[in-house]
């Protein structure tokens, strides 16, 4: 799975050769699509999928390509999910968040503890933080302290996020941008790499 943050750009990187396999770095080339699904969005909006598949030229390795909109295997938007933690850090309770956005209760606290997981906390912030270093150091002196950790890391994947639309992509909303940063994985702890 690749995330798209800009799925009509991925298209023409797709037509012109330069979007690279993960694996091998050959370009890829269009396969067909993935799987069509729904996945809900705030209120009652749904978005319909259909990702696009893409084959590497050079190792034959098919990828799917996610948008950034979505993460992987869950049922709602980045930002249903972003908004449910982003009311955790403020203090709002699981309950109230889950009446608010019209989610089970067991979906939203199963968030909400994904999220305030310090390790996962921890490398939330630190995805954020390596983008600044990459577009604007700056703007990392300038995130002001956060009552929790999730708040620290939500306020500096706003920022990246901010920035990043600003110098790349203007047309891109910012929820769109953190799935980007976080690789989908806003409320899943990446898998841990092994030695070697």
């Amino acid at each position: 799975m690749i995330g798209i943050a800009d799925t009509g750009q991925a298209e023409t990187d797709l037509t012109t050769g330069t979007l690279c396999c993960p694996s091998c770095a050959g370009p890829l080339q269009r396969w067909g699509h993935a799987r069509a699904h729904s996945v809900r969005d705030h209120g009652t909006t749904t978005l319909a999928l259909r990702p696009r598949r893409a084959r590497c030229h050079t190792c034959r390795g098919t990828h799917v390509l996610l948008p950034a909109v979505v993460a992987p295997r869950r049922a709602d938007t980045t930002a249903v999910i972003g908004s449910a933690l982003q009311a955790s850090a403020s203090g709002t309770g699981y309950r109230r968040i889950a009446a608010q956005l019209q989610r089970p209760l067991s979906t939203v606290r199963h968030w909400i503890r994904a999220g305030r997981d310090p390790a996962h906390v921890e490398w939330l912030r630190a995805q954020a933080l390596s983008w600044l270093a990459q577009l604007d150091r700056d703007v990392i002196a300038d995130l002001e302290p956060q009552a929790t950790l999730l708040g620290e890391a939500l306020s500096a994947l706003a920022a990246a996020a901010l920035t990043l639309r600003v110098q790349l992509a203007p047309h891109v909303p910012p929820w769109t941008l953190i799935g980007q940063i976080t690789h989908g994985r806003l409320v899943t702890r990446p898998a841990p790499t092994r030695p070697g």
